[in-house]
């Protein structure tokens, strides 16, 4: 649906909470249809996120480790602070 989102799983070093973050976002503002202005800081907006992120983490915690960690360049990763 959203190309932009990076591949999370298996990633070497491993996600951070900030990138889990920045995914929940861009999946939330791509389903919700918004992009900017007050309605990125309003309330359902913000648990939208959270509740995306925490279910991404615990998917992530669950699932087995890969066989092959996906090729992401650091570029791609490099927007988030660690």
């Amino acid at each position: 649906m959203c190309r932009n989102i990076t591949t999370l799983r298996g990633l070497e070093p491993p996600v951070t909470a900030q990138e889990i973050e920045a995914a929940a976002v861009q999946f939330v503002r791509k389903v919700s249809g918004v992009s900017s202005g007050p309605l990125l800081e309003s309330t359902s907006f913000r648990e939208a996120v959270a509740s995306v992120a925490l279910a991404t983490e615990q998917l992530l915690r669950e699932l087995p480790p890969r066989q092959r960690p996906p090729r992401v360049t650091p570029a791609s990763r490099r927007h988030v602070a660690r």
